[in-house]
């Protein structure tokens, strides 16, 4: 939604409305994610999509006919529909799509926010302003499980809620242990950075994230890190680069930057506001900066916290930060060596590595090969066939995915 704000915004000054279609539920291999948006203006202009170009005639008449009705309507679009064979998705996926015959303020302010189109106010400047709009949907709308599903008659749109990364819930279920809940999957969504039905009480909702841009703060400006922060911004991450050496953190050496930071990391800390929506990286080799440094990310519940090293030497630091304080808790959360095992050994190789783990730990994801995934999908027969071809011939770099191992750069 949130490319779609000055869209948005352009059509409101011409006085012209909108409808708007959002994919509220993805299964198997669908085009586009949840929370995938396709606008129809009432002159009859769409932007968006909410399937890469499969169903958006089909989305388009359901905007039109949403708004004669007045009704939201969700409804499934996928080869086990029938419609899929006139209107369907060519990848083989299903998609659970919301239609509402207006664009909702609430969603509309969050995307500005998000897009840094808005201001959030003086009390959420900063990390905070990240916030989640929660849609219920109409009660005859299909359930969690893949299958065909009639569309019914929909329902007038439901007032919505809006949870927000600090806990606060705009709105109420009626139940204090319900909103709780809510907040819960919310604030979970947020950290994602993505959208998803959930289901509470026999009611579904739609959660619809709105998060801040990412933040990545490197600390330590060596070689490894001018590519790393290329990569980070090129991810969409606001990008925070740290180190108590001027001569090091330059802009020369960091174009990319969105900020440079000399001085002590435990000391910057409060400056730049370091909390748990970050990622930190420690690459500085230097115990008397590095150390420092973990101690600050994790008392401050940073979501990713990872530090070059041998084992040798994550097996000595972890012994300091005991004695400096740290928890068992807080040290299972720290990852050293940092990255994945690409097998690379280049600083730019490193870099991806690293950001790689950045990626997987803030979408929940394993690392494995996706090939793997596919492979674990299939029926038993079809994995002994293909297994005896597949480790003969299969490339070095999947076999060694096999046994994991610290990443080269990083010992």
């Amino acid at each position: 939604m949130k490319e779609l704000v000055d869209t948005l915004a352009a059509w409101r000054v011409e006085g012209i409305e909108a409808g708007r279609a959002v994919v509220v539920r993805t299964f198997g291999s669908s085009p586009r994610p949840e929370g995938a948006v396709l606008l129809l203006a009432s002159d009859g202009r769409i932007a968006g999509s909410v399937s890469g170009g499969c169903v958006e005639g089909a989305a388009a008449e359901q905007i039109e006919r949403a708004r004669t009705t007045g009704h939201s309507r969700v409804i499934r679009y996928g080869i086990s529909d029938e419609q899929a064979w006139d209107v369907g998705l060519a990848c083989g996926g299903t998609i659970d799509v919301l239609v509402e015959p207006l664009v909702r303020p609430e969603v509309v302010g969050a995307a500005r926010a998000a897009a840094g189109l808005e201001p959030v106010g003086a009390a959420d400047l900063g990390r905070a302003g990240a916030r989640a709009v929660i849609t219920p949907l109409p009660g005859d709308s299909p359930g969690p499980g893949i299958g065909p599903h009639e569309p019914g008659d929909g329902a007038p749109p439901a007032p919505v809620l809006v949870a927000w990364d600090d806990g606060r819930l705009e709105g109420s279920l009626g139940d204090p242990a319900l909103d709780a809940e809510l907040v819960r999957l919310a604030i979970e969504a947020l950290g994602r950075g993505t959208s998803r039905t959930v289901e509470l009480a026999g009611r579904a909702f739609f959660v619809e994230s709105f998060p801040v841009r990412p933040r990545f703060v490197v600390v330590g400006a060596v070689q490894v890190a001018i590519p790393l922060v290329s990569i980070a911004r090129t991810l969409g991450y606001e990008t925070v680069v740290v180190d108590g050496r001027p001569a090091f953190a330059t802009r020369e050496r960091f174009p990319d930057a969105d900020r440079l930071v000399v001085g002590w990391p435990d000391e910057v800390a409060d400056e730049i506001g370091l909390g748990p929506a970050d990622a930190v990286a420690v690459l500085s080799h230097d115990v008397k900066f590095d150390e420092p440094a973990i101690v600050a990310a994790l008392r401050r519940g940073c979501r990713y916290v990872g530090a070059v090293g041998s084992r040798k030497t994550q097996a000595d630091r972890r012994e300091r930060l005991r004695a400096a304080g740290c928890t068992d808790a807080d040290l299972a959360r720290l990852r050293g060596p940092v990255g994945l095992d690409l097998g690379g050994r280049a600083p730019a190789e490193t870099a991806l590595a690293i950001m790689a783990e950045v990626v997987a730990a803030r979408h929940g994801g394993t690392g494995r090969p996706m090939v793997e995934r596919a492979r674990a999908a299939e029926p038993p027969a079809a994995q002994a066939a293909e297994r005896p071809t597949d480790r003969a011939a299969g490339p070095p770099a999947v076999q060694a995915a096999e046994t994991p191992a610290a990443p080269p750069a990083a010992r």
